[in-house]
């Protein structure tokens, strides 16, 4: 099969990335094969599930036309910054050019070491983190949500050494509008390259945003497309877990599905990453780290705003700009969510105070507006105290007096089903038995999240006490 490649980033200057060839694996069998995905690529789904496809997909061939590298970037990690990151399990095949010439990165990760592999790091992954990513992606896009996407999983026949224990090691084909990062500017910023910088703008602007003007533009670009993806992370319940500036696209796109979670009870003070000790990444704090992060990308561009006082001005107001974009889409969304099909800033206090009983309670986010959507009586059955949810709807069926069709606007921002963290883990460790069948039926339950559906009821449920997940991993 041949694919259409035009290799842009690799035509950058190489201080920008390594040239990196994957590590061959001694036995790759394919899991998984996204064929709507491959399908909107362009590429022949039978030929990619041959014997010389699942070579491909484990990083074994290298189709014509790639030319795999490795990008470097930087990063603020829990706050502390890193001067010098980069991929360091994850090799860029290069990027596809879909029917529509629209362009995609192609990765592999977990394809073995690069130049940036950190410490001992063998740049493999273990099948667990390959399959979330594989079902987390999938689902955030299944929501209508800008992401990264899934195209694939193969196993490797490698054992894979992971706190004592050997696992089952696994390549996830990764598929982006780009792996441009905050980070990537912040790499140069910080080596003082200005023309590196210079060069990282005009190419950002040219393949993510091309009527954005220079680099006050590409800022404002940025920020507005973060102020859209949080609102949506927030009004699904979902935490990322781990915001850190290498794991924000300037595309506007969700990546790096770590130590990420939807919510069960909703609390906004919610943290999963083992790692996030502090509450940084929690779930109510996610737009103001965006406004962090946005700020440091900010920083980055300053040296080519002209004057330094005007441009400090600019890029404060560029960024501060986030707020305005986030919290109406934050209304239109949440509004969305209670049957209001163009909420206003007079509805605000009927959605606070629908979320304080909700957190008080400890209601299940998405069973509690999955009901309204339903059967609103059955919402009551989601809180502990049920008084609580009736002084709420009151009001709240009093407003619903003024919609033409509230049922219809519910059922477009409700999902019934999310990637429950049991079900996640559950096929996580059947995996590990080389039992796939939890892992396709996950997918298959959450590929229409919207739609009720039957077959899928156990996956609309929340967890057992025994079953709740309180902490979840990086995926290394």
């Amino acid at each position: 099969m041949t694919l259409n490649f035009d290799n842009s980033y690799a035509r950058l200057p190489a201080d920008f990335f390594t040239p990196q060839q994957p590590d061959p694996v001694p036995e790759p069998k394919l899991v998984a094969l996204n064929r709507d995905l491959a399908a909107r690529l362009g590429l022949d789904c039978d030929w990619l599930e041959s014997p010389e496809g699942v070579e491909m997909l484990a990083g074994n061939q290298m189709p014509a036309g790639a030319e795999p590298i490795a990008q470097v970037y930087a990063g603020h990690q829990f706050g502390g910054f890193v001067p010098r990151l980069g991929d360091g399990r994850a090799v860029l095949l290069g990027e596809v050019v879909a029917p529509d010439d629209a362009h995609f990165d192609l990765v592999l990760k977990g394809a073995g070491r690069t130049a940036y592999s950190r410490g001992r790091s063998d740049g493999r992954a273990w099948i667990g983190p390959v399959l979330r990513e594989y079902v987390l992606s999938e689902a955030m896009a299944a929501l209508g949500l800008p992401t990264t996407r899934a195209l694939a999983a193969v196993t490797t026949g490698v054992s894979v050494s992971r706190d004592g224990w050997g696992r089952p090691g696994a390549v996830f084909t990764r598929v982006a509008a780009s792996h441009i990062r905050i980070g990537t500017f912040q790499y140069f910023a910080a080596r003082g390259d200005v023309d590196a910088l210079e060069t990282l703008c005009n190419y950002s602007i040219s393949r993510h945003f091309p009527d954005a003007e220079g680099p006050l533009g590409l800022l404002r670009a940025v920020v507005a497309a973060q102020g859209d993806l949080i609102a949506g992370w927030m009004s699904f319940g979902f935490v990322h877990g781990v915001m850190n500036t290498d794991n924000m696209a300037i595309s506007g796109e969700t990546i790096d599905y770590g130590p990420c979670a939807f919510l069960d009870a909703y609390h906004p003070q919610k943290v999963f990453s083992s790692i996030d000790q502090f509450g940084r990444y929690a779930f109510g704090q996610q737009a103001q780290i965006a406004i962090w992060n946005l700020a440091q990308l900010a920083n980055c561009l300053l040296p080519l705003m002209g004057e330094k006082d005007a441009a400090i001005e600019a890029a404060s107001a560029a960024v501060d700009s986030f707020i305005p974009i986030y919290q109406a889409a934050w209304l239109k969304r949440f509004g969305a969510k209670i049957g209001l099909a163009d909420a206003g800033e007079d509805d605000l206090p009927l959605i606070h105070s629908l979320l304080e009983r909700m957190a008080t309670e400890q209601a299940d986010f998405t069973r509690v507006f999955s009901a309204l959507r339903r059967n609103p009586d059955a919402a009551r059955i989601e809180f502990t105290e049920s008084m609580a949810f009736d002084q709420w709807a009151e009001g709240w069926r009093a407003r619903l007096q003024r919609e033409p069709n509230p049922e219809a606007v519910m059922a477009g921002a409700n999902p019934m089903r999310i990637a429950r963290n049991h079900q996640v883990e559950a096929m996580i460790e059947a995996a590990l038995s080389q039992n796939y069948a939890p892992f396709h039926r996950l997918n298959a339950a959450l590929a229409d999240p919207f739609a009720p559906d039957a077959r899928f009821l156990k996956y609309e449920t929340a967890p057992r006490p025994n079953e709740r997940v309180s902490r979840t991993f990086c995926g290394t």
